[in-house]
């Protein structure tokens, strides 16, 4: 890691949770932020610590979790495309959800837990898909096959919002898209103890990882035990992004850009990639909470527009690097 690496992500850390409490409708200084958060009759106390704390912090881990999602799919299918946008599991749980949506269903957890079935169902169709002779996971035709799940699952929806009356729509297409609007304390901790044994199991696969994108028969001599490796990733991805998609919505690009910006500072070894990654993308994905807050204020634009006109351009530009 180069020298100085560390301040300067500690202080972007720093500066995009400040500023992360501090945008919005209500523009409040860092001065009345901290008031706020330290006095409870303080003036913005509701306005901080209800709306805007837990706002910020799912953010930061939705964010984190998707870039180390992207950051161990690259390693294991050892493509710098790789995200999992782009393996149909955010297609899959918007199916689940834009269904839910549509048919009306009655609770505040109807549409989270259909996006999660949603995505558990797109893993499961990715996954045989991808299985070639002697039930071998193959990567390359891993990613394939989430392109073709991803399409089948765009279809469907397309479909479904056709066919729906128009508040179905608007609500179908603000999911879609992605948001933090209706974040609380309670999809943050639902969220937070969901996420803590994928991230700790992807976290422990540190090593293999760093072997797997060597190549697979360097892998294997050097002790890796590759397809299981490649099926606890996988699982492990896949399950964060179904509760990221279950909790704000699709939000694409995150584990595609931040992988990417971290290896450019630091060594591409994944006991410290890794850390380094998940709070770069939640950093990243606070910073495009605030951009969605503030650039149409006191209307909010979805953080899943903010995130694709950053990372399309990326995936443009890695996309001809990668077929030069």
């Amino acid at each position: 890691m180069r020298r100085g690496t560390l301040p300067l992500i500690a202080a972007i850390v720093a500066a995009s949770l400040v500023l992360g409490l501090s945008a919005g409708s209500v523009p409040l200084s860092p001065g009345e932020v901290w008031e706020a958060l330290w006095t409870a009759g303080a003036p913005a106390s509701v306005i901080v610590r209800e709306l805007r704390v837990p706002r910020v912090l799912l953010a930061f881990l939705v964010g984190g979790s998707l870039a180390v999602c992207g950051a161990a799919l690259q390693a294991m299918i050892r493509n710098p495309l790789a995200e999992p946008y782009l393996l149909g599991l955010s297609g899959g749980a918007g199916l689940g959800a834009v269904v839910a949506l549509a048919s009306r269903s009655a609770g505040p957890w109807a549409v989270p837990v259909a996006a999660f079935a949603g995505a558990l169902a797109a893993v499961g169709l990715v996954y045989r898909l991808s299985l070639v002779a002697g039930r071998r996971l193959d990567p390359r035709i891993l990613l394939l096959s989430g392109v073709v799940v991803g399409s089948f699952a765009g279809a469907l929806m397309s479909a479904i919002i056709v066919l729906s009356d128009a508040p179905t729509v608007r609500n179908a297409f603000l999911w879609l898209l992605g948001g933090f609007g209706a974040a609380s304390w309670q999809a943050l901790g639902v969220f937070a103890a969901y996420a803590v044994l994928p991230l700790a199991a992807i976290g422990s696969s540190a090593r293999s990882l760093d072997l797997i994108a060597l190549g697979e028969e360097p892998a294997h001599h050097l002790g890796a035990e590759v397809e299981r490796t490649r099926r606890l990733v996988y699982l492990c991805t896949a399950l964060l992004t179904a509760a990221s998609v279950a909790a704000c919505g699709i939000i694409g690009f995150v584990g595609l850009v931040v992988p990417h910006a971290v290896r450019t500072v630091a060594r591409p070894i994944h006991r410290t990639l890794l850390p380094l990654v998940f709070v770069g993308g939640g950093s990243f994905l606070v910073l495009s909470d605030v951009v969605s807050r503030t650039v149409v204020r006191p209307l909010e634009l979805p953080v899943g527009v903010i995130t694709a006109l950053v990372g399309v351009p990326i995936f443009a530009l890695l996309l001809r690097r990668s077929v030069a």
